[in-house]
C-alpha cells in the first residue's frame, strides 16, 4: 500500500477544475477500499487508471513543451483527430481520440526507446485480460497485486527520470514569460505559480521538486529578477515543506 501510496507524489499537487480533482479522489478512494477488503482485482483496476492519469499528464507537459515535435509524433493519424488531440483542453481528453496503448508513443519525443515504451504500455495488455468476464481471477492474493504496483511505480519513475528536461523547459519559460510581464496576473507569487504554472502544466510536487533544484543564475542577463526570484523562492517552500513532511 504504502509504494502505491507514492504515486501521488507523481500527480498534480493540485487541480483548478473540481471534477478532475474529483475524479483523481474517487480513483484512490477505490484502490484503497478495494485493497484493504481484499479486493485486489477491483483495486488494480483502480490504479491501472491512476498510471494512465499520470502518463497523460506527461503527455499534456511534452505537449506544451514541444508542440511542433508532438505535432510530427501525429503522423500517420487522421487529420481531424490531430487537430481535436492538438486542442485537448484537458489531459483527459486525450483519450477521446486515442488508444491507450497509442499515447505511449509521445513518450519517444523525451529519448524513450520502443522498449521502453512497451514496457510502460505493458500494464494496459494486463488490464485488458481481468476487464472482460474471463472466469478467472488474475489478482487473487495481496502478493500479486503488490509485485504489480513495484512494477507499475518502477516505470513511473523511469517516465519522470525522462521529463525532467521537459518539466525544466517549462519552468524556465514560465519564469521569464511572468518576469516579461507588465504585472503578474495574480496578486501574490503563490497565486501566480499556482494558476499559471501548477495548474496549467498540471505539476506534480516531484515536478516541483525537480523545479527547486533549478539554476537562477542562468537567468542572470534576463529582465524582471525580482520577479523570479519570487516565484522561485515559492517552488522552494513547496519542495521544502514535503521534505520536512517527509522526514516528520
Amino acid at each position: 500500500m504504502d509504494e502505491a501510496l507514492e504515486l501521488n507524489e507523481y500527480l498534480p499537487a493540485s487541480l483548478a477544475a473540481a471534477n478532475e480533482q474529483g475524479y483523481l479522489q474517487f480513483l484512490w478512494s477505490a484502490f484503497q477500499s478495494n485493497y484493504e477488503q481484499g479486493r485486489y482485482e477491483f483495486a488494480s483496476l483502480a490504479f491501472h487508471l491512476l498510471y494512465m492519469s499520470f502518463v497523460s499528464f506527461s503527455i499534456w507537459q511534452i505537449r506544451l513543451a514541444r508542440p511542433e515535435a508532438f505535432h510530427m509524433a501525429m503522423v500517420g493519424f487522421r487529420a481531424e483527430d490531430e487537430g481535436k488531440i492538438t486542442e485537448c483542453d484537458s489531459p483527459f481528453k486525450f483519450y477521446e481520440k486515442l488508444k491507450e496503448s497509442q499515447i505511449f508513443r509521445f513518450l519517444k519525443l523525451i529519448g524513450c526507446n520502443n522498449e521502453q515504451v512497451g514496457e510502460f504500455a505493458k500494464f494496459v495488455k494486463r488490464r485488458n485480460k481481468i476487464a472482460h468476464p474471463t472466469g478467472t481471477v488474475f489478482f487473487n492474493d495481496q502478493q500479486a497485486i503488490d509485485d504489480e504496483i513495484t512494477d507499475m511505480m518502477r516505470e513511473v519513475r523511469n517516465i519522470e527520470d525522462h521529463m525532467q528536461p521537459v518539466i525544466t523547459e517549462l519552468y524556465r519559460r514560465f519564469l521569464t514569460e511572468s518576469a516579461q510581464a507588465e504585472e503578474l496576473q495574480y496578486g501574490t507569487f503563490a497565486e501566480e505559480l499556482s494558476a499559471n504554472f501548477i495548474h496549467k502544466a498540471y505539476m506534480s510536487m516531484a515536478d516541483l521538486r525537480h523545479c527547486s533544484t533549478f539554476d537562477l543564475a542562468t537567468l542572470v542577463d534576463h529582465p524582471g529578477q525580482d520577479v523570479m526570484t519570487g516565484l522561485h523562492a515559492e517552488v522552494a517552500a513547496l519542495a521544502m515543506n514535503e521534505d520536512e513532511m517527509e522526514d516528520a
